[in-house]
């Protein structure tokens, strides 16, 4: 079982080592762009490199996979829409997906994401997770309203949860503003990504990045329930909920039935700032059980 997850990070790393990185913006240097994302360096070590370390303490314990997708699933491109994944990293997707429940969290939309990675075996988050196709146990910790049933191609039920369902129309108008404001700065790209909106900055000249921020404060200013974050070569424009990455894995695991329990290990992997969200929670889990271990010899009678 083991296998498909070493499988997994084999292809992660392969991907990493043959990327061009006169094209793409290199992980694998210490250097801080623009907007304050930080690269990969030796002060922030792979976790790929200790693989079999890091899968010590997963004796016994039920692991449930969660991924990132672009600059994990896929590479940094110059073109976000050409992130395309390849197909040994899809095979070994698949393959740690028939062993372990795994899920994909993902900036994007969560259609685009299910168009690039085409897994039916796997749950989908989309707009850094605001967006979730989860597995079909209702989440007793969650408000119903913002669940909804579906039926997948092959007929199963599947769970639709989408905390900031309400915030869609500013959301589409927001989208035609800012596509309108943007059409005189070259290079600059603006994608839906249903429950926020993406604007990419990568092929904008140095010059022309300050007008560009300057442009989507403006649109910004006019949605007080809103506000901007930041990713690789990338500004995005959210919904002021309490939701992040970290809080799409903590419901996942409550609909996989693990809530409550001291046998599960999560592991995410992950490249950029908007993951930091989503390994908190996976240290958290990881000390909440060790408090647990504690109490319990405390209290175990002599």
């Amino acid at each position: 079982m083991m296998g498909s997850l070493a499988k997994l990070c084999q292809a992660i790393g392969f991907q990493r080592a043959v990327a061009n990185v006169e094209d793409i913006e290199s992980i694998s240097k210490a250097r801080h762009d623009r907007d304050g994302a930080a690269s990969l360096s030796n002060d922030h070590p792979s976790a790929l490199r200790c693989f079999k370390g890091m899968l010590s303490s997963a004796k016994g314990k039920r692991i449930v996979v969660f991924l990132d997708y672009d600059g994990t699933l896929s590479p940094i491109v110059n073109d976000p829409d050409c992130a395309f994944m390849s197909d040994p990293m899809r095979s070994a997707v698949r393959e740690v997906a028939k062993r372990f429940p795994t899920a994909i969290i993902s900036g994007r939309s969560r259609d685009k994401v299910h168009e690039f990675v085409k897994l039916d075996e796997v749950y989908y988050a989309g707009s850094h997770g605001m967006d979730i196709r989860g597995p079909p146990q209702q989440a007793k910790t969650y408000d119903g309203k913002y669940q909804t049933k579906a039926l997948d191609k092959k007929g199963n039920e599947l769970i639709i949860f989408q905390p900031a369902l309400e915030f869609l129309p500013a959301i589409k108008e927001m989208l035609k503003e800012l596509e309108k404001k943007a059409m005189g700065i070259r290079g600059a790209v603006i994608e839906d990504n249903r429950f926020c909106v993406s604007v990419h900055y990568r092929h904008v000249q140095e010059s022309d990045y300050g007008l560009l921020h300057e442009k989507v404060q403006s649109v910004l200013g006019k949605y007080p329930h809103f506000h901007l974050t930041r990713g690789k070569k990338v500004m995005e424009i959210r919904p002021s909920i309490k939701w992040n990455k970290g809080h799409a894995l903590e419901y996942l695991l409550d609909t996989l039935g693990f809530t409550g329990t001291d046998n599960v290990l999560p592991v995410y992997i992950g490249d950029d700032r908007t993951d930091e969200d989503a390994f908190k929670k996976t240290i958290a889990q990881k000390r909440k059980k060790k408090r647990n271990v504690a109490k319990h010899l405390v209290d175990e009678p002599e």
